[in-house]
C-alpha cells in the first residue's frame, strides 16, 4: 500500500520549499520558508510516527539544521545530500536511519561502480538509498545530479532498476522538472516504477492533493511511496493537511 512519506528540505540553512527545477547556485525559486528550524519538523514527524522521512541538504550551509532534524528522532530519518564515503560515519552517527546518495556516484557524469561499492562498504546496503532524480529529456528520463542541474547519461529503465536494487535499500526519486509546481505527479515515472521497481521506491514532485496519493497507489499498484511538500499545509500549502495524509498512513 502507497504511504505518504515526509520531508525536510534545507536550503542555505533554513527549511525551504522550493521548485526544483530553478536550482543553481546562486539560489532557486522559493514557494515557502519556515520560521521554525528542522527540529521541529523532525519532533512533529515523530510524534506522529510518520517513518521513512528524508531530510536533504540543498546545497551548502545545512550542515547544523540536518543534524539537529537527525538526533531529535534517531533512526526516524534518512539523510541525503553531499553524501560521500568521508563524511557518511558522521551523519550515521547524528542518527540517520539511512543515507540517501546521488552525485558522489557520478564522475565526470559516468556512473562509478567503484564509488557505489566504496559508499556500501561504508554504509552497508541495508541503509543505503540510492537517489535516482531525473530530468524528462527526448528520450527517457536520467538521473540528474549537483542539484538536478547535471543531467547524466544514465536513464531510469526497467534494466537500470534491475542493476542498481540488489546494492541497496529503497530508491529515492524526485521528478526535477515537475519538483514544488504542484502541477501534478508525473504519471508515466510513477507507473514505470510501480512496474519495474522490487525495493521499497519514494516518488516526489508534484504532488498537490490527497487525490495525488491515491492516483500514486492506482497507478503503481501499491508499489510506490509519495511525498508531498509544497503543497502541505505544514508548508504554507493549500492542497492536504499533515492530518489527511496522517489518517491516509493509518487506513
Amino acid at each position: 500500500m502507497t504511504q505518504f512519506r515526509p520531508c525536510i528540505d534545507l536550503h542555505q540553512g533554513q527549511v525551504k520549499q522550493i521548485v526544483g527545477g530553478s536550482l543553481n547556485d546562486q539560489g532557486a525559486a522559493t514557494n515557502f520558508v519556515s520560521n521554525h528550524d528542522s527540529g521541529y519538523y523532525a519532533e512533529l514527524y515523530r510524534r506522529h510516527n510518520l517513518t521513512g522521512g528524508h531530510v536533504i541538504a540543498l546545497g551548502p550551509g545545512n550542515r547544523e539544521q540536518a543534524i539537529k532534524a537527525l538526533q531529535a528522532w534517531p533512526q526516524g530519518l534518512q539523510f541525503g545530500g553531499g553524501v560521500n564515503a568521508d563524511n557518511a560515519a558522521e551523519f550515521l552517527e547524528a542518527g540517520a536511519s539511512h543515507l540517501i546518495v546521488t552525485s558522489y556516484l557520478f564522475e565526470g557524469g559516468q556512473f562509478s561502480w567503484e564509488r557505489l561499492e566504496k559508499i556500501k562498504a561504508e554504509v552497508g546496503r541495508e541503509r543505503l538509498v540510492l537517489d535516482l532524480s531525473c530530468r524528462k529529456t527526448d528520450d527517457g528520463w536520467h538521473i540528474a545530479t549537483d542539484r538536478w542541474q547535471t543531467v547524466t547519461e544514465l536513464a531510469i529503465t526497467p534494466e537500470t532498476l534491475a542493476e542498481l536494487e540488489s546494492h541497496c535499500d529503497e530508491f529515492l526519486i524526485h521528478a526535477a522538472d515537475v519538483e514544488g509546481l504542484q502541477g501534478g505527479i508525473d504519471e508515466a515515472l510513477v507507473s514505470l516504477l510501480g512496474a519495474h521497481g522490487n525495493i521499497p521506491i519514494t516518488y516526489a514532485g508534484g504532488a498537490r492533493s490527497l487525490e495525488d496519493l491515491k492516483q500514486v497507489e492506482q497507478l503503481s499498484n501499491g508499489r510506490v511511496d509519495l511525498t508531498i511538500g509544497s503543497a502541505l499545509d505544514i508548508f504554507g500549502g493549500k492542497g492536504v493537511t499533515l492530518e489527511e495524509c496522517i489518517q491516509w498512513n493509518q487506513r
